[in-house]
């Protein structure tokens, strides 16, 4: 099966990977001029790295990485947990965007990522789908499309129009990487989650050896004066009591204006479909959330190995001719089980968005947590 995905981002390569397990012909078509990755350091749970595991590349990934066991805090430092879950719910695994990125490129295989092309949409066919590129360049023709473009999907805005990516309202988000020790007060073990007032958290943690990466987020930010640098500073004091997250302070105050990432977040509208007959939508380009569930890349990895089950019978046959009856089907399997997943995690986005303090923060995640890992797909 010829089989064209649009983005090489983290759930594009993921998916080019784990097709090809199947037999598929794959080539990844990817706007930027080079394998990128957007952000700093990315979480991964256990159903992600099974999924890694099925790849080949678990063990890599977790030598890259560095396990984190969470705890939330107040303001003051206080330490917090939900009681009566097992400890798993607090244990993933950090590990440096970039480097995740460049692994699976290599796992894919650089000569099927075809770098600098973008595209405008595509035109579904009977027998085939054709993949539009901009610039006057020729069509694709391919037997299955990929779209995990991102929250900002070209893909997505051809399968459904009017589903462009909205503003979270007030909600941005604050982060960058630098060398660990900035601070002589750093803790190795980090401090994650602290949840302070004005609807702010904010923490850091290792994402490699080395290399620490800081965050605040705030909802409802309000008027943004100063630098970025200043501006994440303004609200790291809401998450920095007397005697606790000093370092933090000092880990914002000594990175360059530069190297400071500020996003507006950004979310995808609920879907109508994720999928036509030889069409489907994987990762943020179905159903980009809100950040602050710290699961996002994890749901889209098991959306890939979802998406690979779905068409593993089809491997062998000629999937690809006729009316593509089998695709089809497969692809509306995907569908249901995913779009009907998302809706509890939506439940569960909202809840500890609204959760009041780091007590209820805490349960609100565990519970979040528990049920991800508890409900995971088997792939």
């Amino acid at each position: 099966m010829r089989t064209v995905i649009v983005g090489a981002g983290l759930v594009g390569l993921t998916a080019a990977a784990s097709l090809r397990l199947i037999g598929h012909e794959v080539t990844v078509l990817e706007h930027a001029p080079r394998v990128r990755a957007a952000g700093a350091g990315i979480g991964l749970w256990p159903n992600a790295l099974r999924e890694f595991d099925t790849l080949g590349v678990g063990d890599d990934v977790r030598r890259m990485g560095r396990p984190v066991d969470a705890w939330y805090h107040d303001p003051t430092g206080r330490p917090v947990r939900a009681a009566g879950y097992d400890p798993a719910v607090y244990q993933f695994l950090m590990v440096p965007r970039p480097d995740l990125n460049n692994l699976l490129a290599d796992t894919v295989g650089r000569d099927r990522i075809r770098l600098g092309v973008h595209v405008t949409g595509f035109t579904e066919h009977d027998t085939h789908v054709e993949v539009h590129l901009a610039d006057g360049a020729p069509p694709l023709r391919a037997d299955l499309l990929i779209g995990a473009d991102g929250v900002y999907s070209d893909v997505r805005a051809s399968l459904v129009p009017g589903s462009a990516a909205v503003e979270h309202a007030g909600h941005y988000a604050w982060r960058a990487v630098l060398p660990s020790g900035e601070s002589a007060d750093e803790r190795p073990e980090g401090t994650m989650v602290t949840v302070g007032p004005a609807r702010t958290r904010g923490g850091y943690t290792r994402v490699a050896e080395g290399r620490t990466m800081w965050w605040v987020g705030q909802f409802d930010a309000g008027e943004l004066a100063g630098s970025k640098r200043d501006r994440a500073l303004t609200r790291a004091r809401h998450v920095a009591g007397p005697g606790w997250h000093g370092e933090l302070l000092e880990m914002i105050a000594a990175t360059p204006e530069e190297a400071v990432l500020e996003n507006q977040i950004m979310r995808v509208p609920e879907l109508p479909r994720w999928a036509t007959a030889r069409v489907a939508l994987i990762g943020d380009a179905a159903h980009g959330l809100s950040p602050h569930i710290a699961a996002g890349g994890t749901l889209g990895i098991e959306d890939a190995g979802v998406l690979r089950a779905e068409l593993a019978e089809l491997a062998g046959q000629a999937a690809g001719s006729g009316t593509g009856t089998g695709t089809a089907t497969a692809l509306a399997r995907y569908e249901r089980a995913r779009t009907a997943r998302f809706a509890t995690v939506r439940q569960h986005a909202a809840a500890v968005e609204h959760a009041d303090g780091a007590t209820e923060s805490a349960e609100r995640y565990a519970a979040f947590s528990h049920w991800m890992l508890t409900t995971a797909p088997t792939t």
